[in-house]
């Protein structure tokens, strides 16, 4: 089954980039990008409501307002503004490049990826943006700020200004895959997932201490960048396929932990608990066993 992964932007982004980028990249042009273009005029109308907030704000000499637009302050809220007021006129980079700096897209380790994991993740990732609303990996984007749960005056709540044409977007483009779903909660209220993919799977990450079990808080983006690392390597279209995964920390599925549906999605619970180093030996061992047979069969064929 074709898969899709949805990932959320970063709030990490690397400046700079190519000033001298293809104009058939250009979100400028008629073709802004060279997927989602249909979404050209909800960017400008956002870009357009963004730098206006911006040049009032700092014509009344105030920072409340930038403050509650960008939620940072100091140096970081200078570099928002500024950021924002050159959108048009900024060199542009490949998304996965400017999320590069994020604790996700650190975790995804893209550089080290084999070659098909690469083509993989650009061709299949789907990000959310809070000023773009969708993008693919090696969409051309400028430096920029402004979070999925931004309010932004005169158009609202970011997510809830995405909600419709990107929803529409989504269902159509998902619809018989299996989804990975990766997305944080201020991100899921963009989507209004009409339910038209083949299965769309979610993971949550839980810690076991002295016997008692909590959600994850701390350190998930880390695992969630693996995790999408290990999507497209392995081609797993399944929650099944995670059981090969050997992922930091231990994780490991626990089915009668969660909640799958008939379709082969739902919400699958990844544990830490003490003992898995034995646990992760033992599958190694069993699949070096499961492996033997098949790869003795193509030695024969070779004699």
């Amino acid at each position: 089954m074709r898969f899709s992964i949805l990932l959320p932007s970063a709030e990490g982004k690397a400046s700079g980039g190519n000033p001298l980028a293809p104009d058939m990249f250009d979100y400028r042009s008629s073709n802004t990008f060279n997927y989602f273009s249909e979404l050209n005029p909800e960017r400008r109308a956002l870009i357009d409501a963004v730098q206006a907030q911006v040049r009032a704000a700092q014509e009344a000499g105030g920072t409340a307002a930038l403050e509650a637009l960008f939620g940072v302050k100091g140096d970081a809220l200078d570099r928002a503004a500024e950021a924002s007021l050159a959108v048009y006129e900024s060199p542009l980079t490949a998304a996965i490049d400017r999320y590069a700096p994020g604790v996700m897209y650190r975790a995804m380790e893209f550089p080290a990826l084999p070659t098909g994991a690469q083509r993989r993740l650009l061709e299949n990732g789907v990000i959310l943006s809070g000023l773009f609303g969708l993008l693919r990996p090696d969409d051309l984007v400028p430096d920029y700020r402004l979070k999925m749960d931004a309010r932004v005056e005169g158009v609202g709540k970011a997510s809830q200004y995405w909600r419709k044409p990107l929803s529409e977007h989504l269902n159509a483009l998902l619809a018989g895959q299996a989804v990975w779903n990766l997305l944080p909660a201020a991100f899921e209220d963009a989507f209004d997932d009409a339910g038209t993919a083949g299965r769309t799977i979610r993971v949550q990450f839980v810690k076991e201490e002295n016997g008692v079990r909590r959600p994850l808080t701390h350190g998930v983006k880390e695992l969630r960048g693996a995790l999408v690392g290990f999507i497209v390597t392995a081609v797993a279209d399944s929650v099944d396929a995670l059981d090969d995964w050997e992922a930091p920390d231990g994780y490991e599925v626990d089915r009668e932990a969660s909640a799958l549906d008939d379709t082969g999605g739902g919400t699958v619970v990844m544990v830490s608990a003490p003992g898995w180093e034995g646990r992760r030996e033992e599958r190694r061992r069993l699949r070096a066993e499961a492996d033997a047979p098949r790869v003795r069969a193509e030695d024969d064929e070779e004699d």
